[in-house]
């Protein structure tokens, strides 16, 4: 039997695609956009320079006051925007700041759903019937997932507020930093085409954030090659950091070699992001490791040395580590071993 050959995908013209936006646009707001940007602020009773702000905080293009761009929905985004304002849950200091970051968050997010809903709706057949259903039927689906993933991340956080009580405080709290870096990924990216480079950065981010959240840890974030985290635990910290060396050492392992930075100290929190000396240390001292290796600095060497009982790991104190930034990164090279051979 002859295979069954592939239906064509059908070519959209630029009139239909147009015709297509404006549907998907009337069918995810709910309606056909009816109001200008005047009448919407007049209805959500918001001054109009406020308004214009936080379309721009979060992402979206400028608009004229006489373009018919907005819905009802817009409107009613606007009122609880305004709410929140009110509460002081977005004073005025940290509102533009946050805003910008729901605007950013949600702009990838978006832009990933849609080149995946538009690439199955351009296998075969009308592509313009076939994303219409797909929304009809998957967005909402999305929509309850996200919503759902949204409440458990807030329950995950609420728990590790209240137990971290130096969270309480809106400064400093002490965490462990880590960098781990892909060894190699320039050469590498090279040598892949891209469904296989996007395959091999998915592995590599997805195992090290399950071992990260396995030992109580928060994926802070992922630059290509690279994924920052916090952890409260240095020892949690340090195991997890050889775990994922020892993985890339192994030939047999898929998992690429990399190499990480361990520091340990005061951190501030800011809108899911963390800043301060130590995060730099950390980056400084994954710069400076070798493929392979884990170097923590002296607020992880002492807080996991400071005891009468014998150390399940090796130490070897570097002479020196060149980083920008500090007179003086005292640094350590962290191996297991054996207790007996542990040289403090």
């Amino acid at each position: 039997m002859a295979d069954e050959e592939e239906e064509p995908a059908v070519d959209v013209e630029p009139g239909d695609r147009a015709d297509l936006a404006r549907a998907m646009e009337a069918f995810l707001l709910g309606e056909e956009p009816s109001l200008t940007r005047v009448q919407v602020a007049e209805r959500a009773g918001v001054p109009l320079d406020l308004a214009v702000t936080l379309w721009h905080q979060l992402g979206f293009p400028h608009r004229g006051d006489d373009d018919v761009a907005f819905a009802e929905s817009d409107v009613e985004a606007l009122r609880l925007t305004s709410d929140l304002v009110e509460l002081g849950i977005l004073p005025p200091e940290s509102q533009a700041a946050l805003v910008r970051t729901w605007g950013r968050s949600y702009a990838r997010l978006a832009e990933w759903q849609t080149t995946l809903l538009a690439g199955v709706a351009g296998q075969g057949g009308d592509p313009a019937t076939a994303l219409t259903a797909l929304a009809t039927d998957v967005l909402p689906r999305v929509e309850a997932l996200q919503t759902y993933v949204w409440r458990r991340h807030l329950a995950s956080a609420a728990g590790h507020l209240l137990e971290d009580t130096s969270a309480l405080d809106p400064g400093e709290t002490l965490l462990s930093v880590c960098f781990v870096d892909i060894v190699g990924y320039t050469t590498q990216s090279r040598s892949l085409d891209g469904p296989e480079l996007v395959e091999w950065v998915d592995r590599f981010e997805q195992d090290t954030t399950t071992l990260v959240v396995d030992h109580a840890g928060q994926v802070i974030k992922t630059i290509g090659d690279e994924v920052l985290f916090t952890v409260a635990d240095p020892a949690a910290a340090v195991e997890i950091a050889l775990t994922l060396t020892a993985r890339g050492d192994d030939p047999d392992d898929p998992f690429p070699a990399v190499r990480a930075g361990i520091a340990h100290g005061a951190v501030v929190r800011r809108l899911g992001d963390v800043f301060g000396s130590t995060v730099n240390a950390a980056s400084r001292l994954t710069s400076a490791a070798r493929p392979g290796c884990v170097l923590v600095d002296a607020g992880v060497h002492e807080a996991l040395t400071d005891s009468d009982e014998e150390s399940p790991l090796r130490w070897r104190r570097l002479r020196r580590v060149s980083a920008k930034g500090f007179d003086h990164l005292e640094a350590w090279r962290v191996r297991p071993g054996d207790p007996a051979k542990t040289d403090r």
